[in-house]
């Protein structure tokens, strides 16, 4: 028993020091890219929303504030998919000490809105008409990590549908969340 608890303890430090590497290989590429910042209208133009997203983790194009802002950053993407890793911290703790719910929706609605994103063909947008989170377990002080993985369900040409969950090295799942988002022409 004791042996085992040993192998799941390390299989953990494992994977954090996998998600803690890849982050700072993509922060350091982000920084010295285009660094934080908005896209202008004509550096995504003519891009789908996959290649906006690969652009901007290339350093190609600027990361949004709100990263900064909320210590979280994209990861990766995927037609339909998008990974999002987030250090939970004192910035983010509710009246009561613990981390506050809409930083767990934000990271949540991000990984979600970015895998729909994925979907959009140049030319095309998306915002969010719904979206529903369920908090199944609190952020302990000594979670260092979590990751929130989006993947589309549904991507019509009216609406779109994704689920995403938000999970610990571990394993652990801390919440749970989908979202409906309206899709359109984008203005020209």
């Amino acid at each position: 028993m004791q042996l085992s608890m040993e192998k799941n303890a390390m299989t953990q430090m494992n994977q954090l020091e996998a998600w803690l590497a890849q982050e700072q290989e993509i922060q350091s590429r982000l920084e010295a890219g285009a660094g934080c910042g908005v896209a202008r209208p004509e550096q995504v133009a003519c891009r789908s929303g996959l290649e906006t997203l690969q652009a901007m983790l290339r350093g190609e194009l600027p990361y949004p504030p709100i990263a900064r802002t909320l210590s979280f950053q994209l990861l990766e993407v995927d037609a339909g998919r998008a990974v999002f890793q987030g250090q939970p911290g004192p910035d983010h703790l509710n009246p009561m000490g613990g981390i506050h719910g809409g930083w767990y929706a934000t990271l949540l609605d991000s990984a979600l809105g970015c895998a729909v994103h994925t979907m959009m063909p140049p030319g095309r947008g998306y915002t969010t008409a719904e979206l529903g989170v369920n908090l199944v377990k609190a952020i302990g002080r000594n979670v260092q990590r979590v990751r929130a993985e989006g993947k589309v369900l549904h991507c019509g040409r009216q609406l779109a549908t994704a689920e995403a969950r938000l999970v610990g090295p571990d394993g652990t799942l801390y919440a749970h969340a989908t979202t409906t988002c309206l899709v359109f022409e984008l203005p020209k």
